[in-house]
């Protein structure tokens, strides 16, 4: 490795600059181990192999690194990057070449047809409590599953929308009566992976990225609050466990018209129509680590 005079050392050659972890805060270590934890549990659940998720983890770190570079000429743009993320030269530049499409962070169609049934008025009894519906109209103006998907979306014909909520079993179609109905109060497929998977890098990565935000910036910018307890029984979480479900549903109910309310005002004042907002709910129970302190087991007898 060579340098210059005032210069920071540049990787070169085909290994990566050496890391010396002893210059790694420990809290910050202690936080990122977990939140890989949970990455390389689902990794190792779907047979994804160690090599496979460094090579995104390097993609991921070069896409950031070029967000938080300043403007400058491209012959400097590879030695910056390969100095802030601990690559190679080579390697910076064979990931910032590959093409890589962004996902598109938006719901479907048939999660955003669900949202409506459970919360609009024109489609259910009340919030929460979805109205069965005839396939079409039998009297013109009446509420249908037509309608409804026609008010999501008239880019998927209904018929399609109605196999897929069937497919996915949330929804079922009564051939006798010409009638759907919903199968379940959450939109969770029973069968499609990749729809879950999806849900998957959507919340929790909107959830990380706000937190990661928070911490970054000097005034926290975006909501993110949790409540702790431990000392439960089962019977204790399954009580908490319908007592989210419940709060859930009240915060949809009351979000959903007021963000179509909001949107709409926005779109009729001219206002740039360019922000994406989540707003979300989570709960998480497990076994509670074994004390490693003697006094606290002996304050516990």
């Amino acid at each position: 490795m060579s340098t210059r005079p005032g210069s920071q050392a540049e990787p070169v050659g085909g290994d990566p600059m050496p890391v010396d972890r002893s210059t790694v805060d420990p809290a910050l270590a202690d936080a990122m181990r977990a939140l890989l934890g949970p990455i390389a549990r689902l990794a190792l659940a779907q047979g994804v192999p160690c090599g496979a998720v460094e090579e995104m983890l390097k993609e991921a770190f070069v896409d950031e690194a070029l967000k938080a570079q300043p403007v400058q000429a491209p012959s400097r743009m590879v030695s910056r990057l390969s100095v802030a993320t601990g690559l190679n030269r080579r390697e910076v530049t064979r990931l910032t070449r590959q093409q890589r499409a962004v996902r598109p962070v938006r719901p479907s169609p048939a999660s955003e047809l669900f949202t409506r049934w459970m919360t609009d008025s024109t489609w259910s009894d009340a919030p929460g409590s979805p109205k069965p519906l005839p396939r079409v109209p039998r009297v013109e103006g009446e509420p249908s599953f037509e309608s409804l998907a026609q008010s999501v979306t008239r880019d998927v014909h209904p018929r399609s929308l109605l196999d897929e909520m069937c497919r996915l079993g949330i929804a079922r179609f009564d051939e006798a009566t010409d009638t759907v109905s919903l199968m379940s109060n959450a939109f969770v497929p029973s069968d499609a992976q990749a729809s879950m998977l999806g849900f998957l890098g959507d919340n929790v990565g909107d959830h990380l990225a706000a937190a990661v935000s928070n911490v970054l910036a000097s005034a926290p910018p975006h909501f993110e609050q949790a409540v702790f307890a431990d000392e439960l029984s089962g019977q204790s979480v399954t009580a908490v466990r319908q007592f989210v479900l419940t709060q859930w549903k009240g915060l949809m109910n009351a979000a959903v018209p007021l963000l179509e309310g909001l949107i709409e005002d926005d779109r009729k004042a001219g206002r740039p129509q360019d922000r994406r907002l989540r707003i979300g709910l989570y709960s998480y129970a497990t076994d509670m680590a074994p004390s490693s302190s003697p006094d606290q087991t002996e304050s516990k007898k």
